[in-house]
């Protein structure tokens, strides 16, 4: 038999409210309501950003680690495998790349060029060096004159005719020869009374006949 939860009085099956107190009775057939689960907290969508964030940023910073651990071998190999020599004024610098050498030795530049220097033309202080990679050869010298850069202009066009590029007026021109082996660029300005001009070949090594 069922009672009322308020005044305790008896109650019929099929009553809804207490003939005593009138108090409403749970309907039959029905179980006593229960609380409904609170909704799962955004708190762990946000725990997992978080992880998803700190996983990327340490992956960036381990791979800059190995990036500057391969950079410090790389150069710490370049440096055990190059070698500095010094005669006078030529500096020879070997590497794994290639070698690199300065010289301030006219007659050193002139042979290495290939070109005619102007007669009279003095080389520069530091302003003559070579550099050899692979099969390609550069080679720049600098040099100055007491005649004016027109007259310098004239001696190197005569000796290109047939140059790719060339630019010209009374206190500046450019020549670039057309050779692709041995491409020649005279570069002449006026400075005070004489010019000053620098000298550079591209040598491009015959490689053809190698096995």
């Amino acid at each position: 038999m069922a009672f009322c939860n308020s005044c305790g009085a008896p109650l019929n099956p099929d009553a809804r409210f207490c003939s005593r107190c009138g108090t409403t009775t749970t309907a039959p057939g029905t179980s006593p309501s229960t609380a409904v689960p609170p909704a799962p907290s955004s708190a762990r969508g946000g725990n997992s950003a978080v992880k998803t964030v700190l996983i990327i940023v340490g992956v960036i910073v381990v791979l800059g680690g190995l990036g500057i651990a391969s950079l410090s071998f790389v150069a710490l190999h370049f440096a055990r495998n190059s070698r500095l020599s010094q005669q006078g004024d030529h500096v020879k610098v070997e590497t794994p790349f290639g070698s690199v050498e300065t010289s301030k030795d006219p007659d050193k530049a002139v042979q290495d060029l290939g070109v005619d220097v102007y007669p009279g033309a003095e080389v520069q202080k530091n302003g003559a060096s070579s550099a050899t990679f692979g099969s390609m050869r550069t080679v720049s010298a600098a040099f100055q004159s007491g005649d004016s850069a027109d007259k310098v202009c004239s001696f190197y066009h005569a000796r290109f005719p047939g140059t790719k590029v060339a630019t010209s007026s009374q206190r500046h021109c450019t020549i670039v020869s057309n050779d692709p082996n041995n491409m020649i660029t005279v570069n002449v300005e006026s400075s005070g009374d004489g010019s000053k001009f620098q000298i550079s070949s591209v040598i491009k090594k015959d490689t053809s006949s190698n096995p």
